[in-house]
């Protein structure tokens, strides 16, 4: 094995490894909410807890350049083994208490040294195949977020094994990531300053492609939030399955990290060779239309009702990793890593709006209808992507192929 695809590889497993925390909380809400009968804003703030400590992580990121000054793997490895740590101390607290809250809000500062970082340092090795080395990596961040649905599904309302499995992997993940090399565009800056951060809209073409980003992430993490417990009371309903709970969480796990991961690493495929704007406006108008008629599934078939929640899980995220390449593409090779973390801080400060308006749109309209309101971002999204497209800064997409 070359020593790309080597480090790339290992790359991989360590992110899989440590990604499982972001929705190890998550993933076992179905089983606190019989436990403990928590309300719908406690369970969205525990999403949210998490998004607002990544939103703190990044910007202290990308202000003080942390991801290009320091070397990505070291970074990497102290921000996943702190995570850790803090995730294995939801162990020894009452679900209910305050500290869950903040707990999730320090892993997700943790998170800013694991997301943006994992991006730049594949990119490091990129070649003509950055959207799919990029693809490759997050899809193994869609399934390692999906993992802990999975583990749930078998360890039922045990949900501390699902909170200690997601700390061991994520400990395991911090000592594989120090098996990584850079490739040859790795290149660290030397200088620091605020401004530098502000490029991201400063700058036209990584404007457009920012906030093509931003509507995609109003509709992903309010999806993948919420998901699990669409399909869990939509099951219940049709008495269909002999464990609508169990069954719940395996076609969450499928439409997240087997749907998420087979539409990364198909769409870097087809991005790289296709174009990445013409992708990126195909697979947004495809999961804005799944949004819009998901709803009128929920108590219906659940065969079908899951082929949709598929279709959806591969579109809603095979565009995120093209959103990083372009982003890539766009910058100054000396302040990757900081453009890439101000792009995923702005996007993740939108998510804590869409997250929690999810449960306020169901008391409103029923959740044949929740999710319809977040069709709007993919669709500005594609707009915005449509202006890029024709702007000259676009020649320098996918070797050219726009």
């Amino acid at each position: 094995m070359s020593r790309k695809y080597y480090s790339i590889t290992m790359l991989i497993v360590s992110v899989v490894l440590t990604i499982s925390l972001w929705f190890a909380t998550t993933a076992v809400v179905p089983s606190l909410v019989l436990l403990y009968e928590f309300s719908e804003t406690r369970i969205s703030m525990f999403t949210s807890a998490m998004q607002l400590g990544f939103v703190i992580g990044t910007l202290i990121s990308a202000f003080l350049g942390l991801a290009d000054i320091f070397d990505p793997r070291r970074f990497f490895f102290i921000s996943s083994l702190t995570a850790a740590s803090i995730n294995y101390s939801l162990l020894f607290v009452h679900p209910t208490s305050d500290w869950v809250l903040l707990a999730r809000l320090g892993i997700g500062v943790c998170m800013a040294g694991v997301y943006p970082v994992g991006i730049k340092i594949a990119a490091t090795w990129a070649e003509k195949d950055l959207g799919w080395l990029v693809g490759i990596l997050i899809a193994a961040m869609a399934f390692g977020s999906a993992v802990p649905h999975l583990f749930n599904a078998f360890t039922f309302l045990d949900w501390r094994k699902t909170i200690a499995f997601a700390s061991f992997t994520a400990i395991l993940g911090s000592l594989v990531i120090n098996a990584v090399k850079l490739g040859p565009r790795s290149k660290l800056t030397a200088t620091f300053s605020p401004k530098i951060a502000l490029i991201s809209f400063k700058d036209p073409a990584l404007r457009l492609a920012n906030f093509g980003y931003l509507g995609h992430m109003w509709e992903l993490y309010a999806m993948w939030t919420w998901i699990g417990v669409f399909l869990d009371l939509s099951f219940r309903l049709v008495n269909t399955f002999e464990e609508p709970i169990i069954t719940a969480r395996l076609v969450t796990f499928l439409v997240i990290g087997v749907g998420g991961a087979l539409g990364c690493i198909l769409g870097g495929y087809i991005a790289d060779r296709l174009g990445r704007t013409a992708f990126l406006i195909g697979t947004m108008v495809t999961s804005g239309l799944c949004t819009l008629t998901v709803g009128f599934l929920f108590g219906g078939n659940p065969y079908l009702l899951t082929i949709i929640c598929f279709i959806w899980g591969i579109s809603i995220v095979a565009d995120s990793a093209q959103f990083s390449s372009s982003i890539t593409e766009l910058a100054p090779l000396d302040h990757v890593g900081t453009m890439l973390t101000m792009q995923t801080c702005c996007g993740f400060l939108l998510t804590l709006i869409s997250v929690h308006m999810v449960p306020i749109m169901v008391t409103w309209c029923g959740w044949e209808k929740a999710f319809m309101f977040l069709a709007i971002g993919p669709f500005l999204g594609a707009v915005a992507i449509s202006r890029l497209r024709v702007r000259p800064e676009a020649q320098k997409l996918a070797n050219g192929r726009r």
